[in-house]
């Protein structure tokens, strides 16, 4: 009996060892699983990403939302940029022309052999047909060719990176290679669309003349856009200028709430907006606010806010764009190009005596969260902020204010140098900052 007990006992600790080297294994396994899991979603995620940005690169350079429609089969551009020469109208746009008015030639789009030949001068740059060819190259930033087999040109339309992209001049002025997100405020929208040999599209929806329209565009100059014209048809301000703004960086808005200098909505928002009605893309759009007959009265008798299509090319791009527009972080200052110990002295007025930090909050430097201020609130006229929806003012973020400074500063221009919108917030909130000062606030914006 003492015999069976001892083997009973042998064969119930043997089976209690096992059992446990059981339960550990399978603890070993179910954690290995686990984190085996946890890497498949994680790759996931980030292969979800990679996709993501590649179809909103793809989206925002070369996506027209079908709005060859509205540039050539209403306003008939396409004509215009040919020539009479090569089956247009009128003189036609000539390289050399289309970099006048701003547009950029992304070098990468063309061949070594051509680059070589433009560099020796062997390519006419006064010929229309030349730009023709550069259309059927895809070189064009922001402009989309449809070039027949004949060699004519049949339609263009236009896509983000008309305005929100620029070149690095790193083959000749205007051509290089691409820098997305930055504001091209070389380019003259209103002169081209000026160039339009059908105006009628922009005569009929403000009821003015056609001679009155093309005032209207010529006044807005390089680096500036209209978008509330066709909203509130106020082409100018009370003071007799412009009411065109510039055309903003696309760059450095992760975590920033609103796009626009007004406000308006977020980035997908006003991505909807301009790609259903300045664009002119087919897509659906939504916005009440617009059925305002006072603030907005073009916009609500042409029921502006509600864009209805069943062959929508803009909504489904939305989510894409977002995410590639949130990754574009914004460009750091070139080495060298502010003085390192001034900008640190400054970042510590910015934060503290200069209070500028109440509002630009880092690292975004702007307001988290509601980032909108009423007129009074920082000493400027409400012309522009009272043709939005909030009547307010966007605090602009402030990374890479180094790469947008031609044209000025604020949502207008009003400012040339950053040395006078301090001057400005030093008067009008009675900062008492003594010159050097001023400098080093100066010298830690351009660091940003």
């Amino acid at each position: 009996m003492k015999n069976q007990r001892l083997f009973l006992r042998g064969l119930l600790a043997g089976l209690m060892t096992g059992l446990g080297l059981l339960w550990a294994g399978m603890s070993t396994e179910a954690g290995l699983g686990d984190r085996l899991s946890q890497r498949m979603l994680d790759a996931r995620v980030e292969r979800d990403a990679r996709a993501m940005l590649t179809r909103g690169r793809e989206s925002f350079r070369n996506d027209t939302f079908g709005d060859e429609s509205f540039w050539s089969g209403r306003l008939r551009l396409h004509e215009a940029i040919a020539g009479e020469a090569n089956g247009g109208v009128g003189p036609g746009v000539s390289p050399a022309t289309a970099l006048a008015v701003g547009l950029k030639v992304d070098a990468e789009a063309l061949p070594d052999a051509l680059k070589a030949k433009i560099a020796r001068g062997e390519v006419d740059l006064q010929s229309p047909a030349t730009t023709i060819a550069l259309l059927s190259l895809d070189a064009v930033v922001g402009v989309k060719g449809t070039v027949g087999e004949d060699g004519r040109l049949e339609a263009v339309g236009i896509t983000c990176a008309a305005c929100h992209s620029t070149v690095d001049d790193s083959f000749a002025p205007g051509i290089g290679r691409r820098l997305d997100g930055w504001a091209n405020r070389d380019l003259n929208v209103g002169a081209i669309i000026g160039l339009a040999p059908d105006l009628t599209a922009f005569t009929s929806h403000l009821g003015a003349d056609e001679a009155t329209v093309r005032q209207v565009l010529a006044s807005w100059g390089p680096g500036k856009f209209d978008a509330a014209l066709l909203l509130d048809g106020k082409a100018f301000r009370p003071d007799g200028k412009s009411g065109a703004t510039l055309i903003p960086p696309a760059y450095g808005l992760a975590g920033v709430n609103l796009h626009t200098s007004t406000g308006w909505g977020s980035v997908t928002h006003w991505n909807a907006f301009v790609a259903n009605l300045e664009m002119n893309g087919k897509g659906n759009f939504y916005d009440p606010r617009l059925d305002d007959p006072v603030k907005f009265p073009l916009a609500a008798r042409s029921r502006m806010g509600h864009v209805r299509t069943d062959d929508d090319r803009v909504t489904p791009a939305l989510a894409d764009l977002q995410f590639y527009q949130l990754a574009l972080a914004a460009p750091r200052p070139p080495e060298g190009s502010f003085d390192e110990a001034a900008a640190g002295r400054g970042e510590v007025l910015f934060a503290g005596k200069a209070d500028c930090a109440r509002c630009h909050v880092a690292p975004i430097y702007t307001d988290p969260g509601w980032n909108m201020h009423r007129a009074d609130e920082i000493g400027i006229d409400d012309f522009q902020s009272s043709r939005a929806p909030d009547d307010a003012y966007r605090t602009t973020p402030l990374r890479g204010l180094w790469a947008h400074q031609k044209g000025g500063f604020y949502h207008d221009g009003r400012f040339a140098t950053l040395d006078d919108v301090v001057n400005h917030y030093d008067m009008f909130f009675r900062l008492d900052l003594a010159e050097n000062e001023k400098r080093d606030l100066v010298e830690f914006l351009k660091s940003l």
